[in-house]
């Protein structure tokens, strides 16, 4: 898999639930359904914290979705040469393998460590995409993961389609 990455921003209306202001990675979307991680939604606990065994590395761990908490996804720009990494785009792989991680942590490299992913039925992303739940933002390389701050995604993904939040209406665009 390699190609634009696609980011969900959550609408300005998407208020009350653990997607309000959420930026999420959508990592895969077809006929059955689609999956991806929350991108800027920080635990406040490091990953030495959560995994003993990585001591010393105190990069902060992320809630990537709400379904099964207890799988961990690591997304980092340089592949380290192990079974079990995705290529996304040019620096940017993902993998959910802890022998990854721990090879990805001792390399020295950015990552983000995030617990859970988010998840939809078939057609339940498009139906929700068509209610204006989510704005859909593609992206030829990672700088929004790497080179923005977590508390500013949500309104640079924004930006970036030249939205202003205040003026995406509710109830999405209907033909």
């Amino acid at each position: 898999m390699s190609g634009p990455l696609t980011f969900l921003v959550a609408s300005p209306h998407l208020q009350g639930s653990l997607f309000e202001g959420a930026v999420v990675l959508l990592l895969e979307h077809d006929v059955q359904g689609a999956m991806g991680l929350i991108v800027n939604l920080p635990t406040g606990q490091s990953v030495s914290e959560l995994l003993s065994d990585l001591p010393g590395q105190e990069e902060t761990t992320w809630l990537g979705g709400p379904v099964d908490p207890a799988l961990g996804w690591c997304l980092y720009p340089h592949a380290v040469g192990l079974e079990g990494e995705v290529k996304l785009c040019e620096e940017l792989h993902v993998t959910s393998s802890l022998e990854v991680l721990q090879a990805v942590a001792r390399s020295g490299q950015r990552y983000m460590l995030l617990l859970g992913y988010c998840g939809w039925g078939s057609g339940q992303l498009t139906e929700e995409a068509r209610e204006g739940s989510w704005v859909w933002v593609e992206q030829d390389s990672p700088e929004l993961l790497w080179d923005v701050d977590a508390a500013e995604r949500w309104d640079e993904a924004l930006r970036r389609l030249g939205v202003t939040p205040g003026t995406i209406m509710p109830g999405g665009a209907q033909a």
